[in-house]
């Protein structure tokens, strides 16, 4: 095979910002030296019009699949460009195994044997659909899995992310050939192709699929962080001593976080998949409890580093780092003043939904705390003057002379009404205020 002449097509496109490789140089060499064939596939990544530049004498492609044609004055050799299909997430084999449709013409014709033997092959391997195989009940990769996920390995994502939504169990022949190329698939599956596949993902089943990327061996070499608090242990309760995993307690929170409102909150989701990853850096061990100091501040910073490696959108990242920071506002009891900063922060209903997820995970889950604020949180969009009077008890009896009794507080709530009717609106007129109902109380008596 004249590859001297084929390699210099190849450098000519190379010089000019694309890729260019013979197809399948070892079968091509074969059948050009067993059979004579005077003709050569190339796959270049140039459409017909850059081509042309390169190639004056270039002649547009009627095949299948082929770009152009180009035959060489010097060797008479016949030249097909075809593009360069092959996905990013295939298996490297993949590029140097392929066959075009006219290699598989030529082995029809002169090679049967081998002919049959590529097509056998070929049909398992251009198998790329993950099939949802309702009537079985299950998720299975078409073709032979192994082969299959060598084309493509973004297909053993995309089959644990059909597994979660449509809640099916993956097929075992699937299953197995998943878990063996779980360092392939973190290896040449793309943060964004990744990310894009983990968008498909409904919100209410997303526990799933980070539990099926978990069992599979894939998680921990995506987002080792978050993985690694499967060997991280925590207790069950704020007064249990009993201890469970802390990825166990993230799985659960994703599980309850869309039940009660935010149904299809994908970004609020991936908040609480990112929540307690600040634990990993913060655990400590005081007798029979484990303690997470300052998990929430250190979590938003390693979770903002772990979105930046997967392409997140940085609105995406924002919103998602200031949940995991603020995640502890509502879980204290909080007062009036307390209600009020907490309704000006960004993302409130997330951060509600995810104290209650918080809540039910554990085994002594308590409300009191949560159903406080939720009370509060109507007085907190209430204006601060129409909740408190402008003057304490103790101003109260100061400028009115009264002794403490019930009297001050009848001048309190009066005072307070006078408010909220509009008629009082600051210090001076509320002191003006209690002087004149003291006098007027005088009168009636």
């Amino acid at each position: 095979m004249p590859t001297k002449e084929a390699t210099s097509l190849c450098k000519t496109v190379l010089r000019n910002g694309y890729d260019a490789y013979i197809v399948n140089a070892p079968l091509q060499t074969a059948l050009h030296e067993k059979l004579g064939i005077n003709e050569l596939d190339i796959a270049c990544e140039p459409d017909f019009e850059t081509l042309s530049k390169l190639f004056p004498n270039l002649e547009r492609g009627v095949e299948e699949e082929v770009i152009a044609t180009w035959k060489s004055e010097e060797t008479g050799i016949l030249y097909r460009f075809y593009p360069t299909d092959v996905s990013d997430s295939s298996h490297p084999e993949l590029t140097l195994t392929r066959v075009t449709p006219h290699i598989l013409e030529v082995l029809h014709h002169a090679a049967p044997d081998q002919y049959a033997a590529v097509m056998r092959v070929a049909e398992f391997i251009n198998s790329d659909k993950v099939i949802e195989d309702v009537a079985c009940g299950t998720i299975r990769l078409g073709g032979i899995p192994e082969l299959t996920l060598r084309r493509n390995y973004l297909l053993g994502i995309r089959a644990l992310r059909m597994a979660a939504n449509y809640d099916l169990p993956v097929e075992s022949g699937t299953w197995v050939a998943i878990v063996q190329a779980a360092s392939r698939i973190a290896d040449y599956v793309p943060p964004h192709e990744f990310v894009a596949e983990w968008r498909r993902v409904a919100a209410e089943n997303m526990w799933r699929f980070i539990q099926l990327l978990a069992d599979a061996s894939i998680l921990h070499r995506l987002i080792p962080e978050v993985a690694a608090l499967a060997s991280l242990s925590q207790n069950k309760g704020k007064n249990v001593d009993d201890e469970q995993s802390v990825f166990q307690h993230t799985i659960d929170c994703m599980r309850y976080y869309p039940e009660e409102r935010l149904h299809h909150d994908w970004i609020g989701v991936v908040a609480v998949f990112f929540h307690d990853v600040g634990k990993l850096y913060t655990a400590q061990r005081v007798g029979a409890r484990w303690t997470f100091y300052q998990q929430h501040r250190v979590g938003a910073k390693v979770t903002r580093k772990i979105l930046r490696r997967l392409h997140f959108n940085p609105e995406d990242i924002d919103t998602i780092c200031g949940v995991v920071r603020n995640q502890l506002r509502f879980q204290s009891m909080m007062t009036d003043r307390g209600i009020r900063r907490f309704l000006e922060l960004p993302d409130t209903d997330r951060l509600i939904e995810l104290a209650r997820a918080n809540i039910k995970a554990q085994q002594d889950g308590n409300y009191t705390n949560f159903n406080h604020n939720l009370k509060y949180l109507e007085r907190g969009e209430t204006p601060l003057e129409m909740l408190e009077p402008l003057l304490n008890g103790n101003e109260i009896m100061e400028y009115t002379g009264l002794p403490q009794g019930p009297e001050v507080g009848v001048l309190r709530s009066a005072l307070l009404d006078a408010q909220i009717r509009g008629e009082v609106t600051d210090t001076s007129a509320a002191v003006a205020f209690v002087r004149a109902y003291v006098s007027k109380m005088k009168q009636i008596d």
